[in-house]
């Protein structure tokens, strides 16, 4: 077995118990299933940017967020950003927060109309 099955092997093996191993690959149970859900996010995201030209698929982006803002309100936005800030290639802000055991509030990304 080369090296390259055998950490692939410990990859999967990490996803079965939760692990999200691939970035971005967030609730596959296996290692192939992390990379597909990402190829898919990756090819979403492009398609739907060649249909708005770069232009558009930049200010959908800003209104997203900005619409994110208003819904938990400039508090839970500032919170949402400490912990996205964070994150690095390996681990997620949400890791780092168990891992370094930093004190996030995350009822503070409720929608303000949910409260």
């Amino acid at each position: 077995m080369t090296t390259r099955q055998k950490k692939r092997e410990e990859l999967d093996e990490r996803a079965k118990q939760g692990e999200t191993v691939v970035p971005g690959g967030t609730g596959s149970k296996n290692l192939e299933a992390q990379e597909h859900l990402v190829e898919g996010r990756s090819r979403g995201g492009q398609t739907r940017k060649e249909q708005l030209g770069s232009e558009g698929y930049y200010e959908m982006g800003t209104k997203g967020g900005q619409t994110r803002k208003e819904q938990i309100r400039t508090a839970g936005y500032q919170e949402m950003g400490r912990k996205g800030g964070l994150s690095t290639m390996d681990k997620s802000g949400g890791e780092h927060v168990v891992e370094e055991g930093i004190d996030i509030n995350e009822s503070k990304f409720i929608n303000e109309e949910e409260k």
